[in-house]
């Protein structure tokens, strides 16, 4: 792509950028999750057997366990959410290929 052509288009490489950016925000989000709930359930190890009972018996656990289920589903989710976002850009750039083979 040459200059001219970048500075013809430039919101959809700001789309780019802002798509990229919400990409990291997210994944920083889902890896700290996941660190979070490895800790806990380190956490939850070192408790004596009554004790890790009573705990995986409260609604707290219960709220936690089902949290952990939906941010997996959320990963597989911003999987295709960055698909969704390079579609559209491998579009346009075909796009712009096969018009400027035309001319």
């Amino acid at each position: 792509m040459t200059s001219d052509e970048k500075s013809a288009d430039p919101i959809s490489q700001d789309d780019e950028d802002q798509a990229a950016l919400a990409h990291s925000i997210i994944e920083a989000l889902l890896d700290h999750a996941r660190v979070v709930s490895d800790l806990i359930a380190l956490m939850a190890q070192a408790l004596d057997q009554d004790t890790t009972k009573a705990l995986t018996l409260t609604p707290l656990w219960q709220a936690y366990l089902e949290s952990r289920r939906r941010m997996e589903r959320t990963r597989e989710d911003v999987e295709k959410f960055v698909e969704m976002i390079k579609q559209p850009g491998e579009q346009s750039e075909r796009d712009s290929q096969a018009s400027t083979l035309g001319d």
